[in-house]
């Protein structure tokens, strides 16, 4: 029996997807996951950061920001200085200070948890930053809110907020117009004065029974200057009425 060009054309249709098993009924390719979060590259997105994106790779801040955006839920703010807030420091700045201290400036513009545009305004002061102690002294970093301008201010550079940068919900990225000295590395104070050694009960009391001793011997010594003046006398006294005595018997 002789079939219809199209009855052929079916049929080897049908051929051929029995041969592939599963092409029909393959599910699309899921998309790919957003890559991970990646402060440099987001700086070098934004622009103008060049000098900020150094100093994060240099001291290694910029891989310990990579393992605690990805590695953990705890968010992370950055006030990001500009390019042109390094060129108004003085010339010299930088590399005058050590390895350590690099790091800890770096650090000082980087904050623990994640901060919206709007949690400005009831942030709690002093705020803690990755260099470490709030105290006043140290690293201390205070923000304040006039309207819709965010003031902040190290104890050494009062600065303003002039730009959102990026975020994400844990990531947040701002820029600021100076670099963010802390007081330690360009301000520090004067250790404490030592307090004076404190003197125990004992060794004052034995102190104030010898300033009474020492108090009381010109009296004594007087004392008994008199006493011998007295027997002196009593002695020539009867030494007289003898020889009187003796003159009349």
């Amino acid at each position: 029996m002789e079939h219809s060009p199209i009855f052929l054309l079916l049929s080897t249709v049908l051929l051929l997807l029995t041969a592939i098993p599963g092409t029909l009924s393959q599910p699309a390719a899921a998309p790919a996951p957003p890559g991970p979060t990646n402060v440099t590259k987001i700086l070098e997105k934004a622009g103008q950061f060049t000098v900020f994106i150094r100093l994060l790779k240099s001291t290694g801040v910029a891989n310990q920001l990579y393992g605690q955006l990805n590695n953990s839920d705890n968010g992370i703010t950055i006030f990001a200085p500009s390019d042109s807030s390094f060129s108004s420091l003085k010339a010299g700045t930088l590399n005058s200070l050590t390895d350590e201290q690099q790091v800890e400036l770096v650090q000082f513009h980087v904050i623990p948890s994640y901060v919206s545009s709007s949690n400005f305004q009831t942030i709690s002061n002093p705020l803690r930053t990755q260099a470490g102690d709030s105290a006043d002294g140290h690293f201390p970093l205070n923000i304040t809110t006039s309207g819709n301008t965010v003031n902040i201010t190290s104890g050494v550079t009062n600065t303003t907020v002039s730009g959102n940068i990026y975020s994400d919900g844990q990531l947040a990225v701002y820029q600021v117009d100076q670099v963010l000295l802390p007081q330690q590395v360009f301000d520090p104070r004067p250790p404490a004065p030592a307090p004076a050694p404190s003197v125990s009960k004992s060794k004052k009391k034995k102190d104030d029974d010898g300033d009474s001793s020492d108090d009381g011997s010109p009296a004594d010594a007087s004392f008994a200057l008199r006493k011998v003046g007295s027997v002196r006398n009593a002695v020539s006294f009867c030494v007289i009425s003898i020889s009187l005595a003796w003159f009349y018997l």
